[in-house]
């Protein structure tokens, strides 16, 4: 089936092109000292240190904190809150969110919104870099993502709105992101030792960061289509199979299309995890005003609850 087109423009206020006007295809990719380090002491806590300190207690706490961490912190949290504010939240709940979207141990929230916005304006442009398109072979795009930064030759500016750039408690999200770890790893560590620590810590964030580059490379190259946004040089694919891993954040297709829809999945079958938890979390009142824009082609509201 043809995809339909989107005739749905979609302008960050976070991203100024100013003047000299910027180029999305033109940088270069450098390896990330902080990356390097964090992700590889990970790697090695989460592989030989979960071997080595293996319990079932540690493996039911990975999958139970992975799943807790996904959902609620990078899928309710840090996209569809933070990054699209595409539903509002008490401002307590809106901290609690973002710290366990900063637990996923992808970066600062501040620093993850302009990963984040500063890719998405690259490929909403005619041309954009391999590292934005996933264009290079698995291997090579597995380091960039993982364990590098691009830096553009004529990026746009970036500015995050002031309700989060003068938070105190944002900005010491932003600062010290990998240290929120450390409460966690001692309440772990206290109950179940140093597995609860390799398995709830170090396996948790590495099978985290590497299941958020895979999909993401996914999403960004093959899969289901039903919308074509015109002239943006990368198109967002659906990865079905993926719904309950990612709670909802496979429909990327659609997500491309409607990126301020706090629901993801807009086709009957297409499951969406965190859109079902939100619809139970604005029962008691702590998701309001979710952003319901997208009507589907027979012309009903999606988002009606």
């Amino acid at each position: 089936m043809q995809p339909h087109s989107s005739d749905r423009p979609y302008n960050n206020p976070r991203i100024d092109e100013g003047d000299p006007n910027p180029r999305a295809d033109r940088g270069s990719v450098a390896a990330d000292p902080v990356k390097v380090v964090w992700i590889g002491s990970m790697f090695l806590l989460g592989t030989v240190g979960s071997a080595v300190f293996f319990s079932w207690g540690g493996v039911l706490l990975f999958l139970l904190t992975t799943a807790f961490t996904l959902c609620f912190g990078h899928s309710l949290g840090s996209h569809r809150l933070l990054i699209h504010r595409s539903y509002e939240a008490p401002r307590w709940f809106e901290y609690l969110l973002v710290h366990f979207g900063v637990l996923v141990g992808l970066s600062g929230p501040m620093a993850l919104m302009e990963a984040h916005d500063v890719r998405d304006w690259a490929q909403r442009q005619r041309r954009c870099h391999d590292f934005f398109s996933h264009g290079q072979p698995w291997y090579r795009d597995l380091w960039w993502q993982i364990f590098c930064r691009i830096e553009l030759v004529r990026a746009p500016s970036f500015r995050v709105e002031s309700r989060i750039a003068n938070d105190r408690l944002y900005r010491f999200m932003e600062r010290h992101w990998i240290l929120q770890q450390a409460p966690w790893a001692l309440l772990f560590f206290a109950i179940g030792g140093l597995s609860w620590v390799c398995w709830g810590i170090a396996s948790r964030v590495l099978v985290s960061v590497l299941g958020h580059w895979l999909v993401g490379r996914f999403a960004h190259r093959v899969g289901e289509r039903d919308w074509h946004v015109e002239g943006a040089a990368v198109q967002g694919h659906n990865v079905p199979w993926t719904a309950l891993l990612t709670m909802g954040e496979n429909w990327h297709n659609n997500h491309h299309a409607f990126p301020g829809s706090a629901r993801l999945g807009l086709e009957r079958g297409q499951w969406d995890p965190g859109w079902w938890v939100l619809r139970a979390l604005s029962k008691f009142g702590l998701a309001k005003t979710l952003c319901c824009r997208p009507i589907c082609r027979a012309g009903r509201n999606w988002c009606a609850i």
